[in-house]
């Protein structure tokens, strides 16, 4: 059985929405952020890195986001949530992860936490504002392709790069032009959060409305 260690709302969201998708066992192993047990010397044995999740699976230990889905959709390949390796599709499913992980999730953490990002206090709000205008348009640049490619990031078929997205939307739900305000995008939320899956994820964490 496979153990994740999570904090509402976290980046741990993506990979417990997925698990919930493909019907796997699993269980969810609460790190408290606020008592800062995700820096003591037994989570930190896990991750070093201390950041939140970690995924248990047998007696491998894995961290970051990205890796763990797709450690999850290779290992359950019959759910099909990450096309055929050596495909076209394959290819153009990593670029997308690799956006979604390395572009738009690392500049969430300049908007949540711009006051690590200047040893002058003042410089905070600054660069928060400047990191939600990147953030706006990198979310555009998923608009256009969910217009071309739709209703999902990879055309018709669902793929975990759908329940990352949700993910982000969610973070990025008190922008001055939310996700959801964008058309594709917000039609995607729309869908993504009647499913089953996500609704069970969002309800297991304690997530409340609004959603993205």
């Amino acid at each position: 059985m496979y153990r994740l260690h999570y904090y509402p709302g976290n980046a741990n969201l993506a990979p417990h929405m997925l698990m919930e998708e493909m019907g796997v066992e699993y269980e969810l192993v609460y790190v408290d952020r606020n008592a800062g047990a995700h820096k003591q010397a037994a989570y930190l044995t896990l991750n070093p890195s201390g950041r939140i999740p970690v995924l248990e699976d047998g007696g491998m230990v894995i961290a970051e986001t990205a890796a763990i889905c797709l450690h999850l959709a290779d290992r359950h390949i019959e759910t099909k949530m990450a096309p055929d390796i050596s495909t076209p599709e394959r290819a153009k499913f990593y670029q997308w992860l690799m956006f979604l992980t390395n572009t738009v999730q690392t500049e969430f953490l300049v908007y949540y936490y711009s006051d690590r990002y200047s040893t002058d206090p003042e410089h905070a709000a600054a660069i928060k504002d400047a990191a939600e205008a990147r953030l706006i348009g990198y979310f555009r640049i998923i608009e256009e392709q969910l217009a071309k490619k739709g209703p999902y990031m990879m055309g018709p078929a669902i793929s975990l790069l759908d329940f990352y997205l949700l993910m982000l939307c969610r973070w990025g739900r008190f922008f001055t032009q939310k996700p959801g305000d964008m058309p594709n995008l917000g039609q995607h939320i729309g869908n993504m959060v009647l499913r089953p899956s996500v609704i069970r994820a969002f309800e297991q964490e304690g997530l409340e409305p609004p959603f993205a």
